[in-house]
């Protein structure tokens, strides 16, 4: 069979049915009203965080100028999923048409795997703060940290676009149904009934390159970092060091806990529900809980909203003066 035979057997499927909140139609409009207020303040956090950092000039170091791109992530993360998943709790009928559905998983997967690098690149940079500094300025030059940003995204575009071009190979002979709440790789393997060894070769591969090795470099990178905190004498010191990587090394244990409880599943996997709960906590929590860590637990963060806040008060209080 030829690459256009499939995919005009594909295209028979014109849509997809969500089951991910089959179970519970009385509690839609509640879970509307809370996907839809986490999606706003995932929106308003982490366009806070990008408009601080370019405006103040106290966060222009490459910490901060990775943290924008983490934040741009976040929003566009956050911006594939939830708005479908706001319009199908509206409606009797939770669809996804095909092309839609291919769109979503490119997108998604896209982010997935560029903020999975992007995390790994803001380890290295506090690996050469905290046991290089006196290199740092060269180890996180303008000429260094611009390719490491670009870098992480296309390193999720090219492993996005493999499986995109991989899934339009697939055949569902009629089944439409995805026991999920978003378009993603797996589930969609579960309903295809051409042979999807392929893509679920490519998928374990994707795991250990796209989601492992990222993860293992800020294992090591962390083992230099409090190699090096343990070697301070003073107290204060180790823990006003250990400070500067706390908020970044607990949105890694979000991040990757989160994606290893939604990919990294028992063979006979969970129920719809627990599914359904878990695909939440993936992809609506944790774009809306990384920007509330860096600024509950940054100083410099918060220095910078209180500095912005007191200049528009300022600002607004000035016309009754005169």
């Amino acid at each position: 069979m030829d690459f256009m035979e499939g995919v005009n057997q594909t295209l028979q499927v014109t849509e997809f049915l969500f089951l991910g909140f089959s179970g519970m139609p009385r509690g839609r409009p509640f879970l509307f009203l809370l996907f839809l207020a986490f999606y706003l303040i995932t929106l308003a956090a982490n366009s806070m965080i990008f408009i601080l950092i370019q405006l103040d000039s106290r966060l222009h170091n490459p910490m901060y100028y990775f943290l924008s791109h983490l934040s741009c992530l976040d929003i566009c993360y956050s911006s594939v999923t939830l708005p479908t998943i706001l319009v199908n709790l509206l409606r009797q009928q939770p669809t996804i048409s095909y092309k839609d559905c291919m769109a979503q998983m490119f997108f998604l997967m896209t982010c997935a795997g560029s903020e999975g690098a992007m995390l790994a690149v803001m380890a290295y940079d506090r690996y050469a703060a905290i046991c290089e500094p006196l290199h740092y300025s060269q180890l996180m030059s303008r000429e260094v940290r611009v390719p490491l940003a670009m870098t992480s995204w296309i390193w999720g575009l090219l492993n996005s676009a493999i499986h995109i071009v991989l899934a339009t190979y697939l055949i569902f002979c009629g089944a439409n149904q995805i026991h999920h709440i978003f378009c993603d790789i797996p589930p969609l393997l579960k309903i295809a009934c051409s042979d999807t060894y392929v893509n679920e070769v490519a998928l374990h591969t994707a795991t250990v390159f796209v989601g492992l090795s990222p993860f293992l470099l800020i294992v090591i990178s962390y083992v230099y970092i409090l190699s090096t905190i343990l070697k301070i004498r003073s107290s204060t010191g180790r823990r006003k060091t250990f400070s500067t990587c706390a908020a970044h090394l607990i949105t890694v244990i979000v991040y990757f806990g989160m994606a290893n409880l939604n990919y990294n599943r028992p063979s006979a996997g969970y129920s719809l529900r627990v599914d359904t709960l878990v695909s939440t906590l993936y992809c609506i929590i944790t774009p809306m809980l990384n920007p509330l860590i860096y600024s509950l637990r940054n100083k410099e963060v918060k220095g910078a909203l209180q500095k912005l806040l007191s200049i528009q008060e300022k600002e607004g209080a000035s016309p009754g003066k005169e």
